[in-house]
């Protein structure tokens, strides 16, 4: 039986315990015309947590973050940000938050510097403060030596580090990442990873990313809250979400050849919890208790004469968490939304 998404999180870390959270979204709904893209949704997020929202293209999670920036208005419910009514006190949101869009829209023909200058500058950060914010997100993002270079002379992974810095030159307490990994190689996606990680602890931000990467919300959210077709559908830290679907390890099988009756013969065994058909002759196979059943299989194959082609035991990873909470798998998506820089403060929205 699936729980609920307040089911998930009953039991939360020590960090989002705390009685003033930086962002509180109640029961938020934004439609366009009859079509509900966002569904009534609910979560906290605490004061130097790392939240991650995850889920495909098309969940919502653009359009959740857009609304918490101001970018968007609200149709119903209301988010605080810091405080602040993102409806009511728009201004002072925008003020105390820095956002990293996906796309990497920093000017290429301008140098590092002149980059996060500008940026400074709209945010009206005084000359000296200035000058001081620029050296220390440059020296956090490992960018000093290139705060001379021309932005079009990066590799894409500098780019993003660039974008990254630009968001923070403001000291924003709050800070929003949508996609901040996608398009980068798997050595640039750890390095920003880690570097995320370092800034949280270094500034004390309280960071807010939408993600579709498993292994990035795994690796790098205190808390991962699951969105599909605009509704929230489970919600807690990576622990609790995995010990939340039935089965505590992963069997992966392949059989040498494909037969329609495989996965009822594999649910009829003892201890398994599912069966997930991956591709002809592949499944995910949640139980229990891994050792028994791959016995099980062993047996299984020889009593029937079938060649196992590979054999594989592993612990519930997010993936299960997402087939038992949608039904289906996620996986990377071609197209992605842009993501528009919020408008400066004193903007109007």
């Amino acid at each position: 039986m699936k729980r609920s998404p307040e089911t998930v999180d009953s039991q939360r870390s020590p960090t989002a315990q705390a009685p003033f959270p930086a962002i509180k979204v109640e029961n938020i709904v934004k439609r366009y015309g009859t079509f509900e893209a966002v569904k009534g949704v609910n979560f906290e997020v605490a004061e130097g947590e790392i939240f991650g929202l995850l889920g495909p293209n098309g969940a919502g999670k653009s359009t959740l973050i857009r609304m918490m920036t101001t970018l968007i208005p609200v149709t119903s419910g209301r988010a605080i940000v810091g405080g602040h009514d993102v409806v009511k006190e728009p201004n002072e949101v925008r003020n105390m938050i820095g956002v990293i869009p996906q796309a990497l829209t920093s000017d290429q023909d301008l140098t590092v510097e002149e980059n996060l200058s500008i940026y400074a500058k709209l945010y009206s950060v005084p000359r000296v403060q200035r000058e001081k914010n620029i050296a220390e997100v440059l020296e956090a993002v490992d960018l000093t030596k290139w705060r001379g270079a021309q932005t079009k002379t990066l590799s894409g992974g500098m780019r993003r580090r660039l974008e990254i810095a630009r968001g923070l030159v403001h000291d924003p307490r709050i800070f929003f990442l949508d996609e901040p990994t996608t398009g980068l190689d798997p050595v640039s996606r750890i390095a920003v990873w880690e570097m995320l990680n370092n800034l949280k602890k270094r500034r004390n931000l309280t960071m807010l990313i939408t993600t579709h990467y498993m292994e990035e919300a795994d690796r790098l959210c205190d808390r991962i809250a699951i969105v599909d077709h605009g509704s929230l559908v489970a919600l807690g830290t990576p622990i609790e979400l995995k010990q939340s679907v039935p089965g505590s390890n992963v069997v992966e099988v392949q059989f040498n050849r494909e037969d329609d009756g495989w996965k009822s013969r594999l649910m009829a065994l003892t201890d398994v919890t599912d069966v997930q058909s991956q591709s002809a002759g592949v499944y995910r196979v949640l139980t229990s208790n891994g050792s028994r059943t791959t016995t099980q299989l062993v047996e299984l194959a020889a009593g029937l004469g079938e060649e196992l082609t590979s054999l594989s035991v592993q612990n519930t990873s997010l993936d299960d968490v997402f087939v038992h909470y949608t039904g289906r798998q996620l996986r990377d998506e071609q197209v992605k939304s842009v993501f528009m820089m919020p408008p400066r403060p004193g903007a109007q929205p």
